[in-house]
């Protein structure tokens, strides 16, 4: 199985248009509860492969999306990604 990573939203609005755009660029995505780990405002997270990261984060960043960020598993739940 193919690495995961999670993009954490504060609104539901912020989530749905991400998926939207992600699915629009032909990203292979699923929607998810937020796992207990992660503290965000929304109930909702997108996983995708964590070879999409390059092409993920580029389109949050040029469509201003705003995210709480973006989470890899870790052995306790999840962590946070840091991106440069």
């Amino acid at each position: 199985m193919e690495p995961e990573l999670l993009i954490a939203f504060d609104s539901t609005q912020q989530a749905l248009r991400a998926e939207m755009l992600l699915e629009y660029a032909g990203i292979e995505i699923d929607i998810r509860p937020t796992p207990k780990e992660i503290t965000a405002g929304c109930s909702l997270t997108i996983a995708f492969a964590a070879a999409d990261f390059p092409e993920v984060l580029r389109i949050v960043r040029n469509e201003n999306v705003e995210i709480r960020g973006f989470f890899r598993p870790a052995a306790d739940g999840y962590e946070p990604l840091e991106i440069q």
